[in-house]
């Protein structure tokens, strides 16, 4: 089983960068859906996953068509949009065999309103306040993904961390 966090044509590298480091630290693998907003060698978006890069599994897909062609079976395939009325808490991620999958949109535009509608089954939303038009992209991927890793029981995740007496300063 593995997690997996997609991003369509993001544009903020602080963003890519924040969202690869909570993938570090949930074993999460981030497929980035072009086009991209920023090279993948900006230093901004370095500096957000500060040195975690080599512990994220990166793929790059050359658009949505490509992405959607990588996945095994799109039961698993979630789209996170503020245009549902299903909560993303509502669904059961707690399958273990299967792998999971969460698509996010650009952060100026979501994801294409056409795709959104031929697949509104699997639309979710986070509920907010209508004081905002949208979360920020690198929270909202950070709310799911421990919402899914929550069910999964923290699977392969480290629940305890205790200090060593050698470390402390």
């Amino acid at each position: 089983m593995t997690n997996h966090i997609a991003l369509f044509e993001p544009l903020m590298p602080a963003n890519t960068g924040n969202i690869a480091r909570t993938c570090a630290g949930t074993d999460t693998v981030l497929h980035l859906i072009r086009p991209l907003g920023f090279s993948l060698d900006d230093k901004h978006m370095k500096r957000a996953g500060l040195d975690y890069w080599d512990k994220v599994k990166i793929e790059i897909h050359d658009d949505l068509e490509d992405f959607l062609a990588t996945i095994p079976d799109s039961r698993y395939l979630y789209l996170i949009t503020k245009f549902s009325d299903k909560i993303y808490t509502e669904v059961d991620y707690s399958d273990t065999t299967k792998d999971h999958y969460f698509l996010f949109g650009k952060e100026t535009t979501g994801l294409p309103e056409q795709f959104m509608r031929e697949n509104q089954e699997k639309c979710l939303r986070i509920p907010m306040t209508d004081k905002i038009r949208a979360l920020n992209l690198s929270n909202t991927c950070a709310l799911v993904i421990y919402e899914a890793v929550r069910q999964q029981h923290f699977a392969g995740m480290e629940l305890t961390h205790r200090y060593s007496h050698d470390k402390l300063h």
